[in-house]
Order: structure tokens, then sequence, then C-alpha cells
């Protein structure tokens, strides 16, 4: 049996709640105040709970996307509740393991938080990472050798973690809860885990030892020109055992995510990072770069370990439907749905491969240069799509009870405020960029030279960190409702043709200058088909509203890129001269923005007053 999802909505219709407040805080303007009490909820969704923890303590939070609620469709999609008396601003959760409750903004900000302290912490490691990596090994031909291997593990992090398992499994889970929710005899969650996690796992292991006994074949393929393949391939079979850990941390991500449980997938590269970190540092003496590749091996048992707990208590969870009858027949996923997703994350990690086969070619060292730079460069656009990550499982419940009103609603304040943090990332990589390189990299066997390669690289790469932000966030609509589309698959394909052809073309004259545009080229493209196709394929979003509402941040990142990059300018040292620049930059964005009534700049900065406002009453 295949998981599909429901066809008609539910027919218990939203009941309305009064409203926590009804007059405005000190300070709070009656819109504010409006906003914070429009909210109705389902009278089957009112008993539901859900629970919050610090992450001060590292403990997880519960945040809730229960059916049928419904709130003001606007530019806003911050503000925090106000914090309760037990300090979390949510009620505790039921021990009954029943419905979930309904996702305020509140609550999504919550998570948001959440997962992007953890996120960045694991973005720091990962430069940390990179640090070392550069200062123990520099950017020459041993460390080609290890980037060449890293390919195993980036391609099974977005196809196992980030984007081609999540995007059937959540879904996948949300459904479950949702049948939960309406009173279906058994645990139709179990059954799910219990239809898919032996069937993935084996095939993750079938998989992981494939590319163990081929890595040689492997590594000819992926760099022809490689000085020392004999070393890419030690490293190469232990990166590959990563197929096998992020496989099943990937799983764990997903369902603990459609449960709402936010703090453990988020502190995955906390994990991993620690664990190629110390890989380095202990072994690096002895083994070179290959203790690199251990600590990867390392790294993602350890992303495995600190989501089991989290996923064993949800799972034991005993429900009031598992005594009306026996257990639910095992639920294995949509076929069609788990190849499409497959094919689109493959689809778009193959510009990985284009770029370093091109750049395999060129002198040694050119594949670190584009290893540096797209890190750095991408960090903006990882930020930008946390806010999707958090809501992605709050679309896909809305379209399995059928409300696509509330899923289309999401989704564009989802794409408002990710392209306001893209691009105000973006407008400090390209006025910052050798500032950036010289503060975080250049040291140890990373030279002047080294950072002057990478600066270049990295502002050509952020040109394309629009597109990328807008894939992540729109590829995440057509997946949502749990059945398989070729639409985007189809649109990262064209994607790929783009960027090889420009590659191919640009490579001899322009070295990896061409490389990286050739990439931004291409997921712009991609970007754009996606846009084009929203509608019966996809969450109905509005394309010209949508295109409207960019315009503004885009404007304002072009003037405060040139404003930037002055300041920069006036600095000789490095770090003053990034602080500058940054500065700016923020406030130059910032500004424009809310002149130019940017959506995602007015959210941000009225969440940034209800966070500030909030402080400020708890400390009186």
């Amino acid at each position: 049996m295949t998981v599909t999802p429901p066809r008609t909505p539910r027919t218990d219709g939203p009941v309305p709640v009064p409203p926590a407040r009804s007059v405005a805080r000190p300070g709070e303007t009656a819109e504010e105040a409006a906003e914070a009490a429009d909210v109705t909820t389902p009278a089957a969704d009112v008993t539901a709970t859900a629970s919050t923890a610090s992450t001060a303590t590292g403990t997880e939070t519960a945040v809730g996307t229960g059916a049928g609620t419904r709130t003001k469709a606007g530019a806003d999609g911050g503000g925090l509740p106000s914090p309760g008396a037990d300090g979390g601003g949510l009620p505790p959760a039921g021990a009954d393991g029943g419905e979930l409750p309904p996702a305020s903004r509140g609550f999504l900000a919550k998570a948001t938080l959440v997962t992007a302290v953890l996120s960045v912490a694991g973005s720091l490691l990962g430069l940390v990472r990179d640090q070392a990596l550069a200062r123990l090994f520099g950017a020459g031909s041993d460390t080609d050798a290890f980037l060449v291997a890293w390919t195993v593990p980036e391609f099974a992090a977005t196809l196992l973690i980030e984007d081609g398992l999540a995007f059937a499994l959540i879904p996948a889970f949300s459904m479950a809860l949702a049948r939960r929710a309406r009173g279906v005899p058994g645990d139709p969650v179990r059954a799910l885990v219990a239809g898919t996690l032996p069937r993935l796992s084996l095939a993750f292991v079938a998989v992981g030892a494939l590319f163990i006994g081929l890595a040689p074949q492997l590594v000819d393929v992926l760099a022809p020109g490689l000085p020392d393949p004999a070393l890419a391939v030690d490293c190469t079979r232990l990166t590959a055992t990563c197929v096998v850990s992020f496989g099943l941390a990937g799983y764990c991500s997903a369902a603990l995510r459609a449960h709402r449980r936010y703090a453990a997938p988020a502190a995955i590269y906390v994990a991993y990072n620690t664990g190629i970190i110390t890989g380095m540092f202990v072994l690096g003496g002895h083994w070179g770069v290959r203790s690199a590749a251990a600590g990867v091996a390392v790294g993602g048992l350890l992303m495995v370990v600190v989501q089991l707990p989290s996923l064993l208590r949800e799972l034991r969870k005993r429900t009031v439907n598992e005594a009306v009858a026996g257990q639910e027949e095992a639920r294995p996923l949509d076929t069609l749905l788990l190849a499409t997703v497959l094919l689109f994350a493959l689809c778009r990690q193959s510009q990985v491969l284009i770029e370093r086969f091109l750049a395999s070619q060129l002198p040694a060292g050119a594949i670190s240069h584009l290893n540096y730079a797209q890190k750095v460069a991408q960090m903006p656009m990882i930020l930008s799509v946390m806010v999707c990550t958090v809501t992605f499982p709050v679309v896909a419940r809305a379209l399995a009870e059928g409300d696509t009103e509330r899923a289309r609603s999401r989704v564009e304040r989802d794409l408002a405020l990710a392209a306001c943090v893209v691009l105000l990332g973006t407008a400090a990589v390209v006025a910052c960029a050798p500032q950036i390189v010289e503060v975080l990299f250049q040291r140890g066997a990373f030279t002047a030279r080294d950072t002057a390669a990478t600066a270049g690289v990295m502002r050509v790469y952020a040109l394309g960190l629009l597109g990328q932000t807008l894939v992540g966030v729109l590829v995440r609509s057509y997946f949502s409702a749990g059945r398989g589309s070729w639409y985007p698959v189809g649109a990262m394909a064209a994607g790929i043709v783009v960027t090889s052809w420009i590659g191919a073309l640009s490579v001899g004259a322009w070295g990896v200058y061409g490389i990286a545009a050739a990439n931004a080229t291409g997921i712009t493209v991609t970007a754009l088909v996606l846009l084009a196709g929203m509608g019966p394929r996809s969450v109905p979003v509005g394309i010209r509203g949508v295109l409207l509402e960019l315009s503004r941040p885009v404007r304002a990142a072009l003037v405060a890129t040139l404003a930037g990059s002055f300041a920069a300018g006036r600095f000789a040292d490095p770090a003053a001269a990034l602080a500058a620049g940054g500065l700016t930059v923020t406030v130059t964005f910032l500004l424009l923005g809310r002149a130019l009534g940017s959506q995602g700049v007015v959210s941000a900065l009225r969440s940034v007053r209800s966070v500030t406002r909030r402080l400020s009453h708890g400390r009186s």
C-alpha cells in the first residue's frame, strides 16, 4: 500500500476561540495587537498540547502544526509569544501522544529560533573545520584529493538529509499524524516506520558498500586529472560510510520535524563537524589528510546518536487509538514520490560534479579555491532557507488536510523572508569578500594568493545565491502534498544543462571564475522555471506578486553592496574593514528595504522589536 494524500479537506470547520487579549500592550500598535489575537482553532484541536524546552539546556522544542489554524495573511511571519509561567511560553506536552496544536506565528518563531541557533553553531563549526583543513593541509594536491572524496558526503547530505529523503518522508509522516488525529485505529506513525525504515536501511548499506568497492573508478570519473588518485581513493572509502549514517540521520530528522521536534535535527551538523575537527587534530600527524576523511565517518555516526533518543521517545508514546483495533498495515513510501525527489536532489548536487570535473583540469588548488569560496558564499543561503525548513511540515500538514489557502499564505511569506535574508548576505559577501577570506583562512599554508583567488570566485558564486534560495523554498511546495512530480526534476535538469554548457565554454578562458559563473547562471534558470510552474503542480502562489515583492530587496541589496564596498575600502586592517563594510551593508539594506515596503524586511524588524520589548518587560 502506498501513502497518498487525502482528496477532500476536513469537514470539522474552525470554531472561533476568544482572543488572548483585545487591547494593545504598552508600546504596541493597535495593528500588532489585532494580529496577535487573529487566530482561530478547530474544536478538535483545542485540547492539543505541545512542549518547548530551553535551547540553553539543549532540550527540544515542540511546535504545533495542527489543522485548521488561521492567521492573518500579511507580511509578518514573526512575533514570539509571551513567556508563560514555565518560561517556555507553551503549554506542556500531553502524555497521550494525541493531536498536536495549531502552528501560530509564535510557535513557528520559537522553532525557527531554536533551529537558527543550532544551525549557526553547526555552520560556525563548519568554518572552523575548513580553517583547520586550510591551516593543516593548505590548498594543494592533498586537499584536492580529500575534496574529491568529499563529494560523497556532499551528495549524501543533499539526497538523504537536506532535500531528497526529507521531501518524501516529511509529507508521509505528516499524513500519518493527520490520520492519527482523525482517530484511525492503531498507530499510523508506527506503521509508516515499520514499512519504510527496514527497506531504506538495507538500501543505504548496499549503496555504501558499492561506493567503497568502486572507489577507484569513482575517483577516475570525478577527477580524471588528479595528481594523486590513490590518496583520493583512500579518502573516498572512508567517506563512503556516510551513506549509511547520513541515511539514518536523515530519516530521524524527517520524522522528528514532522512531530515538531527541531532541536535534535538542527544539532546534527554540530555533531558532524565536531567529529571531523577532532579527527584532523588527533590523527592528522599520522594519517595526513586521510584524518579528515576518518572524521567524516565518525561525524556521520554522531549525527544519528544525537537524534535517536528523541525519535525513540516519540515512537514509544501510546495513543488512545491503539486500543480501538489492532496494528495498522505497514505503509511503504510512494515509489514515484521517492524516485522524483531523489532524482531532483541528484540533479541539484550534480553541479558539484561538473565543477570538480572541470576544475580537475586546471592547476593544483583550483578545486580547493572553489570549495572554500562556495562554503563561505553559501552561508547566507543556508540561513535563508532555515525558515522553510521549519515551516515545511506546516505546509505538508495543511495540504494533507485540504487547506490550500493556509499553505499558499505560508509559502509566500517564506519566499519574502528568505529572499531578504539571502540578499542581505549576498550584499555583504560581494562587498567584503577579500576581508572575509583573509580573516577566516589566511594563515598557515593558506597564502595571500589563495585569499585573492578564493575571494574573486566567492563574489561570482554569490550572484547565484538568490536562485539557490528560491529553489530551496519553491521545491518544497512541489513535494509538500506527498505526490511525485517530474516538473522539479525537469527544471533542475534544465539548470544543469545551462551550467554544463557555460562551464565548458568558459573554463578555458576564465578558469575557476567561469565555473562559478556557470553555477550561478544554471541555478538561477532553475529557480525561474520552478517559479513559472507554480500553480496546479504545486502550491498556487501569485507569481506576479512574488516577483514584485522580490524586486524590492534586490534593489536594496544593490545599493547596500556599493555602500559596503566603499566603507570596507577605507580601512587597511581586514577585521576593521569587514566590520565597517558589514555594518554599512546591514544598515543600508534595512533602511532601503523598509522604505521600499519589503515584506521580509518589515517582518524581520517587527520580530526584533517584539523580542526587544519582551526582554525589556522581563527585566522590569
